[in-house]
């Protein structure tokens, strides 16, 4: 018991020492000159209504230690780690807002940038920006990871020499002194507009971070307003890592049900092919988990279509045109062309005007699976999934549209797309009219069910009827 007593008194020692040096951290910016690094959008935001522009933040922060052991459920109990004590930091933070102060909703998306290509991406923008600008968000994206840093300084040392990392034990007091000091200096960071709401979001290495963000530091904080996990895996992060002592967390791992503000899970089939379906848990008064028929981790749109796509219906163009003749990327299937980037714009649509106004998004029905190990989907007589969030691309489809490839590097990431030979085309739709006509009414239902913005229907049906399906 007196051992006990002691660690409590140093953790809530601890604990004083970084709220103290906490408030004194610093938002410079904005930062000009030469050397710009956003690996997020490979057109002029001007062009949309939005302005770029970049801060840096420094303080000091602290790691985290379990109270007790880290179970299963996600309901864990930590304290500020008094080995590793207060840390130094510096990094950096893009800001995407509306030029018009008029258009911005009130809600900032944070996401924690992913750096596993060694360097930031910012996945979530580039996958959903259509719906921030039509909706009028303002975006950030936070170098939260060491990685990054170091890719940063290395690359463009002129601007960026400055960064500090002690290290990704510390990345989740960084991510949380990010989302304080946008609310904290927003007449700063957002040129004077006035942040209502913050949702963090985070996709593949980022969305475990974020797991473990949410089930051991929002407690403690309470800085976002609401999160979206997207394409996660089966378990979290580590806790704490070298070069402090490493603090797995358990595999697999839910997310806590007993949570005070809403989370959004967002999976690709190929998510759920490559996971442990022990993550998966039922949806609450605060959860909803989406499982997207047709779709990979990654896709045309990640890696190609999405860094030009305005918005302008040229992209829906594009992706369509993939579906029927595929991207090789060097893999051994061409990769996928599906719609997971449309019910990733539904699902932040939904997100928003949950944390907003308190109503849920629609509940989704799990893909279905045939084997648990390894997992096999069950599959329909064109082969694509059966179950999961469904869109015209499955239910009126042109190709069979998988999670699954293989072959170097990221293919088993890139899911796969194999067109409908011609007299298959055929059999579905005897004419052009036939196609646009079921593509329509699996649109239709798509929208009405909440699994496609309005905003993004328009497109999606001048892609179809511009195309010559079964022709």
């Amino acid at each position: 018991m007196m051992r006990l007593t002691t660690r409590v008194g140093r953790i809530g020692a601890t604990v004083a020492l970084v709220l103290a040096v906490a408030s004194c951290s610093l938002v410079s910016g904005p930062v000009t000159g030469p050397g710009s690094i956003a690996l997020s959008t490979g057109f002029d935001l001007g062009q949309v209504g939005y302005q770029r522009s970049e801060f840096f933040v420094a303080g000091l922060v602290n790691s985290y230690t379990p109270n007790a052991p880290l179970t299963g459920d996600g309901k864990w109990t930590v304290g500020t780690d008094p080995l590793g004590g207060a840390a130094g930091f510096k990094t950096r933070f893009v800001v995407y807002r509306p030029i018009d102060a008029s258009k911005f909703n009130g809600t900032v998306v944070v996401e924690w940038l992913n750096v596993t290509a060694g360097v930031d991406l910012a996945n979530d923008w580039v996958m959903a920006h259509n719906e921030f600008v039509r909706e009028g968000y303002a975006w950030v994206g936070v170098s939260a990871q060491a990685v990054g840093v170091n890719a940063l300084k290395t690359t463009a040392p002129a601007r960026y020499g400055s960064l500090t990392h002690p290290g990704d034990s510390y990345s989740y007091a960084m991510f949380t002194e990010a989302g304080q000091r946008i609310r904290s200096n927003a007449s700063t960071v957002l040129g004077g507009l006035t942040p209502q709401r913050l949702i963090a979001t985070g996709e593949s290495q980022s969305a475990s971070r974020l797991v473990t963000y949410i089930n051991a530091v929002h407690p403690l904080v309470h800085v976002y307003d609401g999160f979206m996990v997207h394409s996660r895996f089966g378990g979290g992060s580590p806790l704490s890592q070298a070069p402090l002592p490493d603090v797995p967390v358990p595999s697999p791992v839910q997310i806590r049900n007993d949570l005070d503000v809403p989370v959004m899970v967002v999976e690709a089939e190929g998510d759920v092919i490559g996971s442990n379906l022990g993550a998966r848990q039922p949806d609450t008064a605060l959860f909803r988990e989406w499982e997207i028929a047709g779709t990979a981790h990654a896709d045309s749109y990640t890696i190609s279509v999405g860094f030009s796509d305005v918005g302008d219906g040229s992209g829906a163009s594009q992706m369509f045109a993939l579906m029927r003749s595929p991207q090789s990327a060097g893999c051994a299937l061409p990769i996928n062309a599906g719609p997971h980037h449309w019910i990733l714009d539904a699902a932040f649509h939904r997100l928003e005007a949950w944390v907003r106004t308190g109503v849920a998004p629609p509940s989704a029905a799990p893909l279905e699976v045939a084997s648990s190990s390894p997992v096999v989907l069950v599959r329909d007589a064109q082969g694509n999934a059966v179950g999961g969030v469904r869109s015209p691309h499955v239910d009126a489809p042109v190709a069979t549209l998988s999670g699954l490839n293989t072959g170097p590097g990221f293919c088993r990431l890139f899911g796969s797309t194999t067109p409908l030979t011609a007299a298959q085309l055929t059999a579905l739709y005897p004419t052009h009219a036939d196609f646009v006509a079921q593509w329509s009414s699996s649109l239709d239902s798509a929208v009405a069910d909440g699994f496609i913005t309005p905003g993004d229907a328009p497109e999606l049906l001048a892609a179809a009827t511009n195309s010559t399906v079964p022709g």
